[in-house]
């Protein structure tokens, strides 16, 4: 059988993509082989570090041993890391990445669904109401708020939105439920967009979002072009590097399956089809790192996903999320997604 047959069988009557095979290989070798690497350099510069106590302390009689013992064994994950990843670029690969064309699955309807979260955005929420409700893409929005204890219901209500609240409170919920309301809104065939309420996306980047739909069933905006990213965001260099970092651990993960530079927006336009497929395998109580989650079961179940460049603007309001500080990012554990 050939691979336009192959891409053939994915197509049903309407159109619509059912998930990519499964691959052969699904051991997220690189995944752990990246994970092992990290682990032995990190030892590696500990022990270096332990020079300082050993002569500056006086305590060289007492951490002499220790010292020799983790830099000469910090070697061995240093090691299996990078034998693993050769094995698996070089070996397996090929038994992990689809045999399938590119796929083009145009797009009928342009118009999509909104749905923005919002919590405590009552400065935000109306100017990003009104940008979205002027794009001419956008036939509906609701705004979840996650119990709010300002007036951010009022406000978007008064813009020209559907508020409804979450009362279960956490970002994970307060996305889930936004979701659940873009696939009551729409048909099978419609397109639902994902954002936040406020004003770091705009709607103007929904026409780029639509233009990569044909090729995916979830196009993710990334905020790593970094012309079109403020500098004045609270993305500061920390959080963007480390969000990059946690995108291609998730990339090593789903090996030839995806490219990811950006796993923490919220920024995202979804196939109706393809998204309540999805739902039933999301975990709504996952807080900061519900987008990694979110992205990791897709790859999982077999969607394609496919990264889409969006501008990133400076925040109306406080930042009630990760980028509150350097230390709150870090609860966007990486090794969850293991």
């Amino acid at each position: 059988m050939d691979r336009q047959v192959r891409g053939q069988e994915k197509t049903g009557m309407n159109g619509s993509f059912s998930p990519s095979r499964p691959p052969l290989v699904k051991t997220p070798v690189l995944m752990y082989a990246i994970l092992l690497f990290c682990f032995g350099v990190t030892a590696y510069l500990f022990g270096v570090a332990l020079v300082v106590p050993r002569y500056l302390l006086g305590m060289n009689a007492q951490l002499r041993a220790i010292n020799e013992w983790i830099v000469w064994y910090s070697g061995i994950p240093v090691t299996l890391g990078v034998g693993l990843a050769l094995v698996d670029v070089l070996a397996l690969l090929s038994r992990k990445r689809p045999d399938e064309p590119i796929r083009f699955d145009p797009v009928v309807d342009r118009h999509v669904t909104v749905a923005l979260t919002a919590y405590n955005d009552e400065a935000s929420i109306g100017d990003a109401v009104r940008d979205f409700l002027g794009s001419p893409f956008v036939k509906s929005l609701t705004v979840i708020s996650n119990n709010s204890s300002d007036n951010t219901m009022s406000v978007a209500s008064d813009a020209g939105a559907i508020a409804l609240n979450e009362p279960n409170q956490g970002y994970g919920h307060c996305v889930y439920r936004c979701l659940q309301e873009g696939l009551a809104a729409t048909d099978g065939a419609g397109l639902i967009v994902l954002c936040e309420g406020d004003m770091t996306f705009r709607a103007a980047d929904i026409e780029k979002l639509i233009a990569y739909a044909p090729h995916a069933d979830i196009v993710n905006g990334t905020r790593t072009v970094e012309p079109l990213r403020a500098h004045t965001t609270q993305l500061s260099t920390f959080m963007f590097y480390g969000n990059l970092f946690v995108g291609k651990l998730l990339e090593s993960k789903h090996l030839g399956r995806a490219t990811l530079t950006d796993v923490g927006t919220t920024y995202k336009l979804c196939r109706h089809d393809a998204l309540k497929r999805l739902m039933p395998l999301l975990d709504p109580t996952l807080n900061l790192e519900f987008n990694a989650h979110f992205i990791d079961r897709a790859l999982g179940y077999g969607l394609k996903v496919v990264e889409c460049p969006v501008t990133f603007h400076p925040r109306v309001g406080e930042s009630k999320g990760g980028n509150v500080s350097n230390l709150r990012a870090l609860e966007r554990n990486p090794f969850r997604l293991c």
